[in-house]
Parts: C-alpha cells; sequence; structure tokens
C-alpha cells in the first residue's frame, strides 16, 4: 500500500516535487477543508501538510486513525497541537530555513523604501503631483543600522546591510565580541544598539522579554530621526509609542511587515506619512514558497524510508524502559536550564551536565536535551524544543557537555547544570527526593533547599542583621508576599544569598528598588 498524503493549504507545485517523484508515496490536495470535512478526511491518511490556514487541533490528531506525520511548510507550529501530536507518536516536521533569504531581503527592501520615501513618492505621482522636494531621502551609506537579534534572519540582514557600506551594530544573547568581530559588525547590549543606530530593525522571537521591547523609554534614548523596520513579529515594537514618537518628531519614519493585530487596518499608524507598511509579506516570494515546501517534502520522504529528518519539532519517542526511569526528571531538568538562564545576562559561551547516581546508568540524553532547551528558550522561545535544542546550540557556538559518574554526595541521583560565559561561571544542582518530589539543593556554592517552582527571587547580599528584614519591609510595601525563604552564606559576615518564593511576578521597577538597598549586591526574579 502506497504512503498517503494530504495537503491541506495551497503549496508550490515544484516544492512537492520530491513527493511526487516517491514511488510509495501518494497525494491528495484538498484545500479549504472546514474542521468537520478534514476529521472525516484525515482518517485515511498516513502524513498531512500545511501551512498556516489549516488548524490541526487535538480532535483532528484524534480523528487520524493512521497519521504518523504532520509537515509544516513554513516556520511557526501554532496552527498544530504539539503536545497531542506527541501523545499519539506523530512526528511534526517543519522548515525553519527555507524563509531566511527572503526574509532577509525584504527587510533590506524595507529598509532601502523608508530612507529614498519610494512609496511616499509612488503615491503623490500616481495622483498627479510630481514632488521632488518633499520626498527628499537619506543615503545609507556610512549609517548605522542597529540589529535586535542576529539569528539566521539578522545575520543575513548584516551581510547584505554591509553591502550598502552601513556600520551595523548588534546585540543578540549569543552574540560574543570575537563572534561580532569574525562578522565585521559592532557588538553591544539592547541600550548600546538603541543609543548608536540611525535605523533599527528587530529579528527576535516574540516572547515575554521581547514584547514592547520597542517602547516609550526605548525611543526617548534613541538619536533624533532614528527609523524603524520590523519585519519579524508584531508585538516586539509598541505600536502607540511608536505613534507618539513619530508624531513627536523623535522617529522621523518606520517599515512594518508585521503587526500585533493581523489584518491591520485600520491603526492611527497607517494615517502617518512617514510610515509605510506591507501586510505580513517578508515570507511571501515564489522561491521561498517553494523552498519550505521541498524541505517538508524531503523530511516526509525520507521519514516513510527510515531515513533521519533535517528538522523535526516535537520530541522524538524513547524506549519505554529508559522512558520509565528518566521520565520523572523531564520537569527538573527544564527548571534546572531555565533557573540557570537567569543568572545571568551574558552570551552563553558552554553547558555542562553532570549526572551522578542511578542516572548514570542510563541514555540521558533527552534530559540534557531537555536542560539545554530550559537555557535557550529564554531568548529563543518555542523556537527551541527537546528535539533541536542541541542542533540550536551548535548554531550559536554553544558548546554541551555531558558527563556521568556514579558517585551522587549522599543522593540517589542529582543533576549538576553548570552555565560558562565569557566572564562567569554559574551551576545549580537538583534532585528528586522521595515522597517530596523536586528539589534544588545547590546554587553555585551555596547549599540550599528550594522547590523550584512559582515565582523565585535570588538576592545576592552582605551577611549581616538587618539584610533580611530591609528585602521583606520592601517587599510587604509593594504587596508581593513571602511565601517561602532560603538563605546560604559562604562565611559569617561574607557574601550570602537569599532564596525566596513570591506569590507574584516581580516587575523590573520592583527588582531595582531591591538592588538599591544597602548590601543587595543582585536580584534575580526567576519564574518556574
Amino acid at each position: 500500500m502506497p504512503i498517503q498524503v494530504l495537503i491541506s493549504d495551497p503549496l508550490s507545485e515544484d516544492g512537492i516535487y520530491p513527493l511526487q517523484q516517491a514511488t510509495n508515496i501518494q497525494i491528495e490536495v484538498a484545500t479549504g477543508l472546514n474542521e468537520d470535512a478534514l476529521l472525516e478526511k484525515i482518517k485515511d491518511f498516513d502524513a498531512l501538510i500545511v501551512r498556516s490556514q489549516t488548524q490541526v487541533t487535538r480532535k483532528v490528531i484524534e480523528a487520524a486513525e493512521k497519521l504518523k506525520m504532520i509537515g509544516r511548510a513554513g516556520v511557526g507550529v501554532d496552527n498544530i497541537d504539539l503536545e497531542a501530536a506527541t501523545e499519539h507518536g506523530i512526528i511534526v516536521v517543519n522548515a525553519p530555513d527555507g524563509n531566511t533569504n527572503s526574509a532577509a531581503e525584504h527587510t533590506i527592501a524595507m529598509l532601502t523604501a523608508l530612507a529614498r520615501k519610494i512609496p511616499q513618492a509612488f503615491n503623490a505621482l500616481k495622483n498627479g503631483i510630481w514632488d521632488r522636494k518633499t520626498f527628499i531621502g537619506v543615503e545609507l551609506k556610512n549609517k548605522t543600522l542597529g540589529i535586535i537579534g542576529l539569528g539566521r534572519i539578522g545575520a543575513e540582514v548584516a551581510a547584505r546591510a554591509k553591502g550598502q557600506r552601513m556600520n551595523v551594530i548588534a546585540y543578540d544573547p549569543f552574540l560574543t565580541k570575537e563572534k561580532a568581530q569574525k562578522m565585521g559588525i559592532d557588538f553591544g547590549t539592547v541600550d548600546d544598539v538603541i543609543r548608536a543606530a540611525d535605523f533599527i530593525t528587530v529579528h527576535t522571537p516574540l516572547l515575554k522579554e521581547t514584547k514592547h521591547l520597542l517602547n516609550k523609554e526605548a525611543f526617548a534614548a534613541m538619536k533624533d530621526g532614528v527609523q524603524i523596520i520590523n519585519c519579524a513579529r508584531g508585538g516586539i515594537i509598541d505600536e502607540e509609542a511608536l505613534y507618539d514618537a513619530i508624531v513627536s518628531g523623535k522617529v522621523a519614519g518606520a517599515a512594518l511587515d508585521v503587526f500585533e493585530t493581523e489584518p491591520f487596518l485600520d491603526h492611527k499608524l497607517l494615517t502617518l506619512p512617514q510610515v509605510i507598511a506591507t501586510p505580513h509579506l517578508g515570507a511571501s516570494t515564489v522561491e521561498a514558497q517553494e523552498s519550505v515546501a521541498i524541505d517538508v517534502s524531503n523530511d516526509i520522504v525520507a521519514f516513510f524510508n527510515g531515513d533521519p529528518v533535517r528538522n523535526p519539532v516535537n520530541l522524538p519517542s524513547v524506549s519505554k524502559d529508559v522512558l520509565s526511569k528518566i521520565e520523572p526528571f523531564f520537569d527538573l531538568s527544564e527548571k534546572l536550564g531555565v533557573f540557570l538562564s537567569r543568572m545571568t545576562n551574558e552570551a552563553v559561551e558552554e553547558i555542562n551536565i553532570k549526572y551522578a547516581g542511578e542516572l548514570a546508568n542510563y541514555d540521558v540524553r533527552a534530559l540534557t536535551r531537555n536542560t539545554v532547551k530550559g537555557i535557550l528558550k529564554r531568548n529563543l522561545g518555542s523556537h527551541v524544543n527537546d528535539v533541536n535544542a542541541k542542533f540550536m546550540a551548535d548554531r550559536f557556538g554553544v558548546k554541551v557537555n555531558e558527563h556521568k559518574t556514579t558517585t551522587a554526595k549522599g543522593f540517589l541521583h542529582l543533576i549538576t547544570v553548570e552555565l560558562l560565559t565569557a566572564t562567569t561561571t554559574h551551576r545549580v544542582a537538583g534532585t528528586l527526593l522521595n515522597g517530596l518530589g523536586a528539589r534544588i539543593v545547590k546554587v553555585d556554592d551555596y547549599v540550599v533547599d528550594i522547590v523550584p517552582e512559582g515565582h523565585l527571587l535570588y538576592i545576592e547580599h552582605k551577611d549581616q542583621p538587618g539584610a533580611i528584614g530591609k528585602v521583606g519591609t520592601l517587599l510587604a510595601m509593594e504587596n508581593i508576599n513571602i511565601a517561602t525563604m532560603q538563605v546560604g552564606r559562604s562565611a559569617a559576615g561574607g557574601d550570602a544569598i537569599m532564596m525566596l518564593t513570591v506569590d507574584n511576578v516581580v516587575q523590573p521597577e520592583e527588582i531595582e528598588r531591591l538592588i538599591a538597598l544597602e548590601d543587595i549586591f543582585a536580584v534575580k526574579a526567576i519564574d518556574l
């Protein structure tokens, strides 16, 4: 029996050529299906290929009696229930690289059009107005392009901008000074980029940390006359703040391809002559649509031929025997990674994971991927998962080492994770206590006993009377209730830490007030 593949969204004909050439695969194209029609149809298919229109819900997955694979011809998988797919043993693949060139080219096109006011001049000409004076632009040569987010697309934009003889300064959580020097660009913090740039383009995922990254305060810190480009994700820029900054003259113009709410048709930003916009066209080229379809088609052919797939998104299968031993540690391993990711704002260069005790007897690579995912997802969000975590670490030059020892220093099992940057090393250790659940038992050189869940505050301070009281008083004034507290110290009167579990998310301004207290050295909010 041939493998039955359903294509439920429009795809490039050339993109599905690998499927057409496979002698063991039979294709059916049925687009525009509503959920009821898809529920009925999916029963007979081994694989499903979608773009963004088809919603692959849990109901659809549960109705798919033969389904073994879902391919998303694009980057995001928001329209696929990954948890349900994983539960049912269905592998999901996507095409993360297929639109890189297209998105980078669109960014440069928007940058150039913005600098030279091309859309505005064209509209005037169409309306019978020959006006050369109003539409005087600026050259890109010798201007500084600030790039926030230097992943695949950001790096391509940097290379193209250098071709325009622009100066480039970039920030990325995985960018080091050495990497920047190799690329021939400048390296800085987000604040450095914002203050130095004549043009600013963003290329980050939309995460808690990046939502409204360019806000009222950021615009105020920029050069007068700065120009803004967003071809990444709606929501990275505070659209209301951008409107105000343009009206005030602080921002000279903006080029936008993505928006917080789409379709984006009636926002007041579109009434401003300084704004140019396109309807989310970053990946809308013939080549990109063909490329993502080819990537997914090749993975489907490989999968059903028993070969490895290039772009898996969800967790691959683990033998039941191994899974039964390591499954209880999945949540702990990820949380150890999340915890460590909050301990530094520097680029991660190396991750060391040590498994001690009985865990040393098992294949723990799945736990390692899970820990690395916990570290990377602070900056990569849903772009990193259990399967691609190691690949993403390699892509960003982060070395990952796995160690095992049967000696666990009094524990039955112990996982120790160490994170190295150019200047610092942080480590955290955790275990499962019989009947009590997960515990963090060591942070750097301090012995603690912390339940890794909820809202945590990690505070470094001088060990002296009154330090704990000052923190407690300030949190009480902010109406933040302390649920638990752990303290540790290196020596009497020396350095010490507090680990607090609180009932509320601690806001940045509250952290600043804590840091301002006497003898408080550092404060980190860690949400687990």
